[in-house]
């Protein structure tokens, strides 16, 4: 997921997002634990689809606050 579309959503779309990719990464992690994992790439992509979602919603925080 690119930042400018990231960008372009609400906070509460951002909060939903986030909140499917935190499931997302746990099924990733249950299936790496009972070796039904087919994608080891997968779970990297969404780590940092969360670090981004988490960065933007941190910057716009910010820029309520100034």
């Amino acid at each position: 997921m690119k930042a400018e579309k990231i960008r372009d959503m609400t906070d509460q779309e951002i909060e939903q997002q986030l909140k499917n990719l935190r499931k997302e990464l746990f099924n990733l992690r249950f299936q790496l634990a009972t070796h039904q994992l087919h994608n080891a790439a997968r779970m990297k992509l969404v780590r940092k689809d969360i670090a981004r979602l988490l960065t933007i919603k941190r910057e716009r925080e910010l820029n309520r606050e100034v």
